[in-house]
């Protein structure tokens, strides 16, 4: 099965910014560098949205046919770390809406309200909406961080399998660009 355009730039779209995500996630962490935030907030509603696209088309065209000889362990683990990559493209962007919108900070695009923020008058710190879903938020998103490196150090991991031991063209479908209509 040939992989349509839209499937190659979305899936090279959202791990680069996926993967871009988490490293500036883990430096405001690590660093307390909180003029980053609204940046990195910003950016992840845009790929949850570029994601929940990508579903939709990955289910309208189907998953694409294993290339090469695999046992049934590797397309299984293939298959896990599919899903879980795609589910995660979701999870943790949604979130990370739950633990800013609930937490009372809101949650903007790039300056655009799409819930206001809810601060003290007179302390000027965030108020929960509701502290229970910004506490599950905050959990997801900080605990979600080695799952999500796992799932795509194993993806890699597997792609450069396929190129440098099978030898095959898993790798050569996911990245050719070239029009073959001619």
């Amino acid at each position: 099965m040939a992989l349509s355009i839209t499937t190659k730039c979305m899936h090279l779209l959202i791990a680069i910014t996926m993967i871009c995500l988490i490293c500036v996630g883990i430096y405001m962490s690590n660093t307390e560098t909180f003029s980053l935030y609204p940046i990195h907030k910003s950016i992840g509603i845009i790929v949850f949205i570029f994601a929940v696209y990508r579903i939709v088309n990955r289910i309208k065209e189907g998953w694409p046919t294993p290339i090469g000889k695999a046992s049934k362990m590797q397309l299984l683990l293939a298959k896990m770390t599919h899903w879980g990559l795609i589910t995660m493209t979701v999870v943790y962007p949604i979130s990370g809406m739950m633990m800013s919108g609930a937490g009372g900070h809101g949650i903007y695009v790039f300056g655009l309200e799409l819930v206001a923020a809810n601060y003290d008058e007179i302390s000027g710190k965030a108020v929960a909406l509701n502290e229970q879903i910004a506490s599950i938020g905050h959990t997801l998103h900080s605990g979600l961080v080695p799952i999500i490196i796992a799932l795509i150090v194993l993806h890699i991991a597997g792609a450069l399998k396929h190129h440098f031991i099978d030898k095959d063209q898993t790798i050569s479908r996911m990245f050719s660009f070239k029009n073959k209509s001619k």
